[in-house]
């Protein structure tokens, strides 16, 4: 019988387009005290998950602020929940300040109030995903891990695959790109992650990438090579709304209890006159969340 043939191995970067990204990050990386030598490894899981969908510069402060609260993990599990949300403020997404609260507890229960090691032991904690269970094993415990957030796909994209984006969702074909892009040696790998992360956020943006000043663009990137081709016109990028959606309802909902502790229902309701039905709707999705408890008609912190 003939065989099939070998599947081509992944297009990966080689090691002066990796020297390039490295020498470039020691130049030219931010710095933020969660990479600092003396950060903890559980400061850094939660600059992770401060960070998912959320730019550095709304970040930093509420970091700073969080970490002197509560600078360990029994530190978090022992707050009152109501604490908790008024810390994260308008970071939004606030299920994520009580996934991290939860977080904390199972480090206490279950690895006596340390950030455990091993990707599949992160997994484990609540509100971990594939993603934070990388980064904080490559950042926090300098082991080899393929991290993957979507700058470093967006450089890898344009570097190896020459396509102005990466596709919607984080396909096979892309993860072997990823993680045959990684270096061997385990210190190697840390910086390169660290490094073409950076890189993306700063350089190699997704609407305004600066070629003229990336490290990979004289003769490492596939992208520039073939002339910066624009993504497929039959592939838009979907641009997410939020003037008027529900999101942004919560967000109001939660700025008040925030600020007050409680609001009456009269109070609520006049955050949309128009549409008493999505208040209500979101008013029983906070309720659902755990991120808020009534008070009979009126809704308090918990």
């Amino acid at each position: 019988m003939p065989h099939s043939p070998a599947p081509a191995a992944p297009p990966v970067l080689d090691d002066a387009a990796v020297d390039a990204v490295l020498d470039w990050y020691r130049a030219e990386a931010r710095d933020l005290p969660w990479r600092h030598e003396d950060a903890s490894a559980w400061g850094i899981l939660v600059s992770e998950v401060m960070l998912q969908q959320t730019p550095v510069v709304r970040v930093l402060p509420r970091w700073l602020a969080w970490m002197e609260a509560w600078p360990t993990p029994a530190d978090l599990a022992d707050a009152p929940i109501a604490e908790v949300l008024r810390a994260w403020d308008r970071l939004g997404y606030p299920r994520r300040a009580l996934r991290l609260q939860e977080c904390a507890r199972a480090i206490v229960a279950r690895h006596g109030g340390e950030v455990p090691c091993g990707e599949d032991a992160l997994r484990a904690l609540p509100g971990i995903g594939e993603y934070t269970a990388a980064a904080v094993t490559a950042f926090a415990h300098h082991g080899r891990a393929v991290v993957a957030d979507t700058n470093i796909r967006r450089v890898l994209a344009r570097a190896a695959l020459g396509t102005a984006l990466p596709a919607p969702s984080y396909t096979a074909a892309e993860r072997a790109v990823v993680t045959a892009s990684v270096p061997g040696d385990t210190v190697r790998s840390v910086r390169w992650n660290q490094a073409v992360m950076e890189l993306g956020a700063l350089v190699c943006t997704a609407r305004s990438p600066r070629c003229a000043v990336c490290p990979l663009a004289s003769g490492h990137c596939a992208w520039v090579a073939a002339g910066s081709p624009a993504a497929p016109a039959d592939a838009p990028r979907r641009v997410q709304r939020f003037e008027g959606t529900d999101r942004q309802l919560r967000g109001q909902i939660m700025a008040l209890l925030r600020e007050h502790g409680r609001a009456d229902a009269a109070a609520i309701a006049a955050l949309d006159t128009e549409d008493p039905e999505r208040v209500a709707r979101c008013r029983a999705s906070l309720l659902a969340d755990g991120l808020v408890a009534a008070d009979g008609e009126a809704l308090r912190l918990p």
